[in-house]
């Protein structure tokens, strides 16, 4: 029997245990052994693991989270605020490939961003087979349909919105719901659209500060009181930089807060013509338990992730693309963010329908 590391790492997405149990249930039936390291390649780096078999991972799939543990802190940490690449020391390279061989690992499946899959790649480049799987509720993976996470991330913003519509409107209050993202607007956008939001902020079109205060006093001289302003946390003003946790310390910068700084903002230009909060939805994005789109498409990259380590497709990550799935390059799909474009027919719908994204306003 070949045996196969499975590793995940970056945030915790909902059905990462889903994809796990199809990788192990499809993988036992052709003839495969699996070890799931903890904490991603800090169990391969500390030699902590658990065998996984059938048995192990039966019953998991509705359940959020991840049975071998995550980081997003670790060794292999590869990305450094938007976009920058981290080079990981050769030693802990050559440590890595130490205990895999020891351990009789042929070849892993990584389960991963684009953080994840930047460190993979590294290792690829050294000799370490690997079959790379996507993995993030921010969607923004290049070339990649759909990411497993997003769409559970987006019920769970919409749900929320849809509860902040009625105190909003009962305290005739301006509402800023604050979501993850990080520099892509894909989570702000699909559930600002479904949440029926009025203006929407994502980091792919800079807002002004005038402009959105003129769109928000519009509001009230024609007797709408109250207002739901989604903001993904990556979204920033014409010539600003992102907010960030400056108490932050990780490899990569947290973005959050802008939710907050807007209000500020606001407040400062137009003191007392507003009543407003801020909500910042955090990690309730990530958890629970994900929904059926999800748990099918996790289920689909699992198996899928077995087909290519049959077909040997190292150095290659499954992808959804175009609707059928497919193995690319893992250099590919970390080349580059996707980013929310003006081509996007979710972007061109919420414009239809009137919906502000923080850009010059006359009323």
């Amino acid at each position: 029997m070949k045996k196969i590391g499975i590793v995940n790492g970056g945030g915790d997405t909902q059905a990462m245990n889903a994809v796990i149990a199809s990788i192990v249930r499809t993988g036992v039936n052709r003839d495969y052994k699996f070890l799931g390291f903890i904490k991603g390649w800090e169990g391969l780096l500390d030699n902590e693991y658990i065998p996984l078999e059938v048995k192990d991972v039966r019953g998991i799939s509705h359940i959020g989270g991840t049975i071998l543990q995550t980081t997003n802190k670790g060794r292999f940490a590869a990305k450094e605020g938007d976009g920058q690449t981290r080079k990981i020391p050769q030693d802990l390279i050559n440590l890595a490939k130490k205990n895999a061989a020891m351990l009789g690992v042929e070849a892993f499946i990584v389960i991963g961003g684009d953080g994840t899959l930047s460190g993979a790649q590294q290792l690829v480049d050294q000799g370490i087979k690997l079959i790379g799987v996507p993995k993030t509720i921010d969607n923004d993976l290049s070339i990649v349909d759909k990411t497993f996470g997003f769409s559970t991330a987006v019920d769970i913003v919409v749900e929320a919105l849809d509860r902040i519509h009625t105190t909003a409107l009962s305290h005739n209050r301006v509402f800023f719901v604050e979501t993850m993202g990080r520099y892509a607007g894909w989570i702000a956008l699909h559930a600002g659209l479904a949440g029926a939001a009025n203006a929407i902020l994502i980091p792919e079109l800079q807002f002004d500060y005038k402009n959105l205060v003129n769109f928000l006093s519009w509001r009230k001289r024609i007797g709408k009181n109250y207002s739901i302003v989604v903001v993904a946390e990556g979204s920033r003003a014409v010539n600003e930089d992102f907010v960030t946790n400056p108490e932050f310390t990780a490899a990569e910068n947290r973005l959050g807060g802008i939710s907050y700084e807007i209000m500020k903002r606001i407040e400062r230009m137009s003191p007392g013509e507003f009543e407003m909060r801020n909500v910042i939805l955090g990690h309730t994005q990530r958890g629970g338990t994900p929904n059926a789109e999800d748990r099918i498409l996790a289920k689909v990259y699992g198996t899928s992730a077995i087909d290519a380590l049959d077909a040997e497709r190292f150095g290659h990550m499954v992808a959804l693309v175009d609707g059928e799935m497919r193995t690319v390059p893992i250099t590919d799909v970390v080349s580059s963010l996707k980013l929310v474009t003006d081509e996007d027919l979710s972007l061109q719908t919420a414009r239809k329908l009137g919906i502000y994204f923080g850009e010059e306003f006359n009323s």
